[in-house]
């Protein structure tokens, strides 16, 4: 066990090592003491999977097939990521815990033998590589069957404490170019165990979004000498219809050619780079937006919404000068009972079509009454 490592907000992490080698790293505010072994048979890991290049898009795409076999929608006293308690041995080693973050156990991309390079791309001669990158699990709290926007801001506080942390030290592993920390919710979006956790995955390449997003951000600084997403924010306070929710640290908004019936964008209003450079004081005024936008979108049509809660940051080694910060929030429900399916001229184009103006979908989370 390594020495306890004091982060902001009172938060403290703790390591300790699993049965079969992997970390789980605890996330406490209450001066908790983990000592608690893993009392699981060591099982060996699968072995890392390989890259792949579309060399059409000149995407690269991981193949897992060991992933195939991984725990789906089990009952809850079965749950993985729950606490142990008495016979059911699961991830979390403890009988409770705040906050915790543990390597993932059917990893779709994982740490490659020392000396690994990303192949340079010619076409069909491409070769292939390990799919080298991390995966990690982000259990939110020990309580079963929430999600994100169930939590106390407290709480939500020590998550972001703990993207944060997973950030900058998965920045410092020099294969790592992309660290994307985002949750799934419901199962129309895939989830595959319903305890309320996200995932962080980091990739060894940029992904082809973040690719599209440096070309046009660095293109509009070359015309105009401006931050894109600056200006798109600035845009926002200024047509004010499509904002959802503000403080004075934050700012969440519908964006002007959003692609779901509902999606969500919330920015510092100080633009950062990535989660390690929020301000303590712009970290603490995170959690009452989060927790208001997400209850405006459950508040939407009065069942939980399924979606999905990504964090786009810069890249580890460029584009950090014209690439911000911004957590995006996108639900496939359009109606009670009606998803929008991605059919022929999105998932096969890319060609997104909107059945409803942003401004409408933003005026219907505005009009969500809250509890006080």
């Amino acid at each position: 066990m390594s020495m306890p490592k004091e982060l902001l907000a009172g938060v403290v992490r703790t390591d300790r090592t699993m049965s079969d080698g992997r970390t789980i790293r605890y996330y406490d505010t209450a001066g908790q003491s983990r000592v608690a072994l893993d009392q699981r048979p060591a099982e060996p890991q699968p072995a890392i999977g390989e890259l792949r290049l579309d060399s059409l898009v000149n995407e690269w795409v991981a193949m897992a097939p060991h992933r195939q076999g991984r725990v789906f929608l089990p009952p809850k006293e079965l749950c993985p990521l729950c606490p142990t308690v008495g016979e059911l041995l699961t991830e979390i080693p403890d009988s409770t815990y705040e906050v915790v973050v543990f390597d993932n156990r059917a990893p779709s991309l994982r740490s490659p033998a020392e000396g690994w390079e990303l192949p340079a791309l010619h076409g069909p001669e491409t070769p292939n590589a390990p799919a080298a990158g991390k995966c990690e699990v982000v259990c939110f709290t020990s309580e079963h069957g929430n999600s994100l926007g169930d939590l106390s801001e407290r709480q939500v506080r020590t998550v972001l404490e703990a993207w944060r942390d997973r950030t900058r030290e998965l920045s410092q592993v020099d294969f790592i170019e992309q660290i994307f920390p985002f949750e799934n919710r419901g199962e129309e979006v895939g989830v595959t165990l319903s305890h309320p956790h996200g995932q962080i995955y980091a990739y060894s390449y940029l992904p082809s979004r973040v690719e599209r997003m440096l070309a046009a951000a660095r293109d509009y600084k070359s015309k105009t000498g401006r931050v894109l997403f600056d200006d798109l924010v600035l845009r926002e306070i200024k047509d004010e219809v499509r904002i959802v929710a503000q403080n004075e640290h934050w700012i969440a908004f519908t964006p002007f050619a959003a692609r779901y019936p509902f999606e969500i964008h919330v920015a510092p209003r100080v633009p950062v780079a990535d989660l390690t450079e929020l301000s303590p004081t712009v970290c603490d005024a995170f959690a009452p937006v989060a927790l208001e936008v997400l209850k405006r979108l459950d508040g939407v049509f009065g069942i939980q919404m399924a979606y999905i809660a990504a964090w786009h940051q810069a890249p580890v080694r460029q584009g950090r000068d014209v690439l911000r910060l911004h957590w995006q929030i996108t639900s496939v429900r359009r109606a009670p009972g009606k998803l929008k399916y991605l059919a022929g001229s999105e998932a096969a184009m890319g060609a997104f079509i909107m059945d409803m103006r942003p401004e409408q979908s933003a005026e219907q989370l505005r009009n969500v009454v809250l509890e006080k």
